[in-house]
């Protein structure tokens, strides 16, 4: 049973500065002696949390997606987080999932945090994704989707629940009790990515970026600094607690509405 080795960015972010983004955040991973098997950015990592997409959208297989295959590639390594994407007239904050293979899918955010004015630019996605990635089934989703649990339930379908996010230092707390419950609740490995540094909207973030295993411990948790944390997840512990506790099989049964 194989082992899956992440690193988790915990960046700063330049406002509306793709490249400058990109550079920096390659800059980090170069630091590392080994990358690991995943890579996983915070939301909206070229840019900052933006509300002009008009401005910073991309299309599907712009640079920055280019940019994350090269990285894929150079590291065998896969790679996600979302940036701003255009398609058929509409904009989404839109997680990508990239691989050395040149495999890319995507998930579209699904609750969009309407405090933020975020429902008025972007579209909600409808569509969850789970990927398979050397023998791990992968769950991702995207910031405020960490307070819908019932979007993020386990219908005995994954093994790794990911949330990449521009979390704001006033609810700190919340982000680290909803990323803990969400592993005990979904026995699984749960692991939340979150930026540094200020925005150009005077907003703090203070990472807090961590490793939940399906216990709710944590494995590995960065400080409120910018830094690149690297952990990694056992399936087999993971099956044997499963296979030791199997909440899965009292769990009620429902489907979700598009």
């Amino acid at each position: 049973m194989q082992d899956l080795k992440l690193t988790l960015v915990q960046a700063h972010l330049f406002w509306s500065s793709p490249e400058k983004n990109r550079n920096h955040i390659e800059g980090l991973l170069s630091q590392l002696e080994h990358v690991g098997d995943l890579i996983i950015l915070p939301e909206m990592f070229s840019t900052g949390f933006n509300m002009e997409p008009k401005e910073h959208a991309e299309k599907q297989r712009g640079p920055t997606e280019e940019w994350m295959k090269k990285i894929a590639q150079k590291y065998d390594a896969a790679i996600t987080g979302s940036i701003i994407v255009e398609e058929d007239s509409k904009f989404f904050n839109r997680l990508l999932f990239v691989t050395p293979e040149d495999q890319s899918v995507k998930y579209d955010k699904r609750h969009l945090f309407g405090m933020a004015g975020e429902h008025e630019q972007y579209s909600s996605g409808s569509e969850k994704l789970i990927v398979e990635w050397r023998s791990w089934r992968i769950r991702p989703l995207i910031c405020y989707d960490l307070r819908f649990p019932v979007w993020a339930r386990n219908r005995n379908d994954y093994d790794l629940l990911i949330y990449v996010a521009n979390w704001p230092k006033p609810r700190a707390s919340a982000w680290d009790a909803l990323l803990k419950a969400r592993a005990i609740e979904n026995y699984a490995y749960c692991v939340g990515v979150n930026r540094i540094g200020e925005d150009a909207n005077d907003i703090v973030y203070e990472g807090g970026s961590i490793a939940y295993d399906p216990k709710g411990e944590a494995i590995s948790k960065a400080s409120n600094v910018e830094q690149l944390i690297q952990c990694t997840i056992s399936k087999q512990s993971l099956e044997e607690y499963r296979a030791k506790f199997p909440v899965h099989l009292d769990a009620d049964d429902f489907t979700i509405n598009p």
